[in-house]
């Protein structure tokens, strides 16, 4: 639980990063699709590979952004 909590304020933190620093990248955050809960258990938690492949998504966007720009 502990790691996905990690994950999670990471995710926090860059989407705020992005928000702040790339407004034109916010429209492909609500785009992004979450596919976090394809691989939730029934009980709606999330787990941490499905969080960390998010995380590395979100990375992604924004090195690929940053090159090209």
């Amino acid at each position: 639980m502990e790691a996905s909590n990690n994950i999670l304020a990471e995710i926090s933190r860059l989407t705020i990063y992005i928000e702040e620093n790339y407004p034109e990248l916010t429209k492909y955050l609500e785009e992004n699709p979450l596919t976090i809960s394809g691989n939730s258990s029934s009980q709606g938690n999330l787990d941490d590979k499905a969080l960390s492949d998010y995380l590395n998504s979100l990375k992604s966007l924004v090195e690929t952004y940053k090159k090209q720009h």
